[in-house]
């Protein structure tokens, strides 16, 4: 099955097995003779999806010599350059600020989840009602930065997202158009240490403020309605290159909103496979795979809230999976052998 490790930006080139194609051998394993080197990114809630096409691919009789755990950056310029075959945790329109990198020489293929994929804001309900918190504007406002500061410096903590992931760019981008500078104190470390310090906040009875997506535990951890409530961005302002994607920042039917519809700040997103594009010309069997996938997010997140919560067997959870859901798998995989 497939092994994973850590790697930086300045071990990839050299230490990578490069993905090579040979003709298929039988028609049941296509894959046969050639290698994929998978990544996989660093927030633990896509490796489970991450281990089921691994273990599909291998049915199909490809090589996964090992999964790499990859940073935004790294991974896009390495699958770019062929170091790296693919992953399946694009979040596109996310990660359109890395089109630039690797359009031309890779390329999404199929959807893991289209849409419902969200993000945006949260506080604790408890908070959010005492002091009437619906929006990012009100940290402006002395009495809620005073119950988010935790560290006494005049502002209110706030759990961000580590450098160089997609959803950086945009809260950085929002601190800014929301002129939360001088009032919101955005805490770049691991994420989810970071969560998980905010969550024994809360069990504390003190007031948390922070960013997540779905899926994810977070959300099972911290119930949107019971325990948490998403709040509204003050206007739809997002980075130049999405802002044609304005519309899709507000939604209908957002479980825990302030309000109906929410206006998260954030478009939904898709989760998708990103594939070298030399390699997927001579493996038809991969694209044609990566095309009929796809896995509920509700499954998901089931698996996100298991490992939050000491169940860490990712190999063996994708295993069950797969087994649970073999009568859709065989087709998936009678597609992929088709189209050889």
């Amino acid at each position: 099955m497939t092994h994973t490790k850590s790697l930086s930006a300045l071990g990839v080139a050299a230490l990578l097995c490069v993905s090579t194609a040979m003709p298929a051998l039988a028609q049941d394993n296509p894959g046969e003779g050639t290698s994929i080197t998978m990544a996989r990114p660093t927030w633990d809630t896509g490796w489970f999806h991450t281990e089921i096409y691994a273990q599909m691919l291998e049915e199909l009789g490809y090589t996964i010599e090992n999964t790499l755990t990859l940073d935004n950056p790294v991974f896009y310029e390495s699958v770019a350059f062929g170091d790296v075959t693919m992953w399946v945790d694009g979040w596109f329109p996310l990660h359109n600020t890395y089109r630039d990198t690797f359009e031309g020489r890779a390329e999404v293929v199929g959807a893991v989840a289209e849409g419902g994929a969200l993000e945006g804001y949260l506080v604790d309900k408890a908070t959010a009602e005492e002091l009437d918190i619906t929006s990012l504007e009100d940290f402006k406002r002395d009495e809620v930065k005073e119950a988010f500061d935790r560290n006494g410096d005049g502002l209110a903590d706030f759990v961000a997202c580590p450098p160089g992931w997609g959803c950086e760019v945009n809260i950085e981008h929002h601190l800014d158009a929301y002129g939360l500078r001088e009032h919101v104190n955005p805490i770049k470390a691991g994420y989810s240490a970071s969560m998980a310090d905010a969550v024994a906040a809360y069990e504390s009875g003190e007031s948390i403020f922070f960013y997540t997506w779905t899926p994810n535990w977070t959300v099972n951890e911290l119930v949107p309605g019971e325990d948490v409530v998403w709040i509204e961005v003050p206007e739809v302002d997002l980075p130049e290159d999405l802002m044609h994607l304005a519309d899709a920042a507000t939604m209908e039917g957002v479980e825990g909103c302030v309000s109906d519809p929410c206006t998260l700040g954030f478009p939904a997103n898709d989760i998708v496979p990103v594939v070298n594009s030399a390699f997927l010309d001579d493996n038809a069997a991969v694209r044609a795979l990566l095309e009929e996938v796809d896995i509920p997010l509700s499954d998901i997140f089931e698996q996100n809230a298991a490992m939050q919560e000491g169940d860490d067997d990712i190999e063996a959870q994708a295993t069950t999976w797969i087994e649970e859901n073999r009568d859709q798998v065989d087709q998936w995989l009678e597609a992929a052998r088709a189209a050889q």
